[in-house]
């Protein structure tokens, strides 16, 4: 039998936990994910692994933080004073913004989960809502199409 190679469309089934249990990701085999191993859209190691993996096999894998989404940063906090962010959106805890903030002179959107509101101060936090977490991935190999472009 053979496996997927760099490049090589795969079709798959996954599930994926966090160690308390809950799901952040479930695809069914009626409705596959289709990827190409080597495109980075899933953690690099879970790549390697569909790449050691034949059609139906199935297989369980735990990785680490620093293969995943990454540690945990404090720097990636930050605490807004706006009385008119505060009027305008009424934030709580958990909602995520798309904040503006300037990277090399280019301004960008991008995602911020609201941690706290005290008053007209609002403490966002930039850090990928996996990052920090072990990630465990239950993996079923579904098809390859091989020397996809």
């Amino acid at each position: 039998m053979s496996h997927p190679t760099q490049k090589a469309m795969v079709s798959l089934a996954l599930v994926g936990k966090l160690d308390n249990g809950e799901i952040f990701i479930s695809v069914e085999e009626q409705d596959p994910l289709r990827t190409q191993i080597g495109n980075s859209d899933l953690p690099p190691t879970v790549e390697q692994t569909l790449l050691e993996m034949t059609v139906g096999e199935r297989r369980k894998i735990r990785i680490p933080p620093e293969e995943g989404f990454g540690p945990r940063q404090k720097d990636l906090l930050q605490t807004i004073d706006s009385q008119k962010m505060v009027d305008a959106l009424q934030p709580k805890p958990g909602m995520v913004l798309a904040l503006k903030i300037d990277k090399d002179g280019v301004e960008q959107k991008v995602p911020a989960t609201v941690i706290s509101v005290e008053g007209s101060l609002i403490t966002v936090d930039y850090n990928h809502p996996l990052a920090g977490h072990h990630l465990t991935y239950e993996l079923t190999l579904l098809d390859i199409e091989q020397g996809a472009a």
